[in-house]
């Protein structure tokens, strides 16, 4: 596999989780740009404990970085994470694809979730962010079981592209690296770029957290990637966490 300069791969057949074996090499002084990837993972972790289905003919990978910022920036990676996703999705899905990004990180295709996103981070004693590992799932040849998935999810032979999986993987981790380049100049490109792909900007849609239910208009993103919703009956809301849907009526 071709990889950006100075990064290196690690290639399992199978393994519990990607997630787990990067965290594990993170703590143990494993460099920026060490990817952990594997064919199948037996123990695929979502966001908000849920699990990843993991059969083989899709890609999975998890990759170090050590961004050495405030928790506040390194969340926002998952931005950046999914503009790599939809970077690598527009290189091989045919031009009529609608490809959307869902806030904070889902990547949609014609509507459908091709992918999963899972950011973990571990602190330094000074309080910043000592190291990241980006998981990500890509649906190449198998999207997630009937009855698995919440939502509707699509996988990327299913909607046109004929790449396979390391193909798929390849063309990632290469917009992931440009991706991180364009971040850490700052986050007005990352945010320009991922508002301009944006599902549902500017329409009404809905926020849950847990037990709260809040509605308005989509407005964008803050400086930090805090999404801005405008309810119709009081002040803007800043919404750091959650799970965006469109409102039923």
């Amino acid at each position: 596999m071709q990889l950006p300069p100075e990064w290196t791969a690690i290639v399992f057949e199978t393994i519990g989780s990607t997630n787990d074996e990067a965290l594990r090499r993170a703590e143990a002084g494993a460099p920026e740009g060490t990817v952990i990837v594997s064919r199948q993972q037996e123990g695929g972790r979502g966001r908000r404990g849920r699990t990843w289905t993991s059969p083989p003919g899709n890609a999975y990978s998890s990759t170090i970085i050590r961004p050495r910022c405030v928790p506040e920036r390194a969340a926002q990676l998952g931005f950046v994470t999914a503009l790599a996703v939809c970077d690598a999705a527009a290189a091989g899905l045919p031009g009529e694809r609608a490809i959307r990004l869902k806030w904070p990180n889902d990547v949609l295709v014609d509507g459908a979730k091709i992918s999963g996103i899972l950011l973990e981070s571990a602190m330094a004693a000074d309080g910043s962010v000592e190291h990241v590992v980006i998981g990500t799932g890509i649906n190449v040849a198998v999207p997630p079981p009937a009855g698995v998935a919440t939502y509707a999810a699509a996988c990327l032979h299913d909607l046109g592209d004929r790449r396979d999986a390391p193909e798929v993987l390849h063309a990632y981790l290469a917009a992931l690296a440009v991706r991180l380049a364009q971040w850490r100049q700052g986050f007005d490109g990352t945010r320009a770029d991922w508002l301009a792909r944006a599902a549902w900007l500017g329409e009404r849609v809905a926020v849950s957290q847990g037990e709260i239910r809040i509605e308005g208009r989509f407005a964008g993103l803050d400086a930090d990637g805090a999404l801005l919703l405008e309810p119709s009956d009081g002040p803007p809301r800043r919404i750091v966490s959650g799970e965006v849907f469109r409102p039923v009526g």
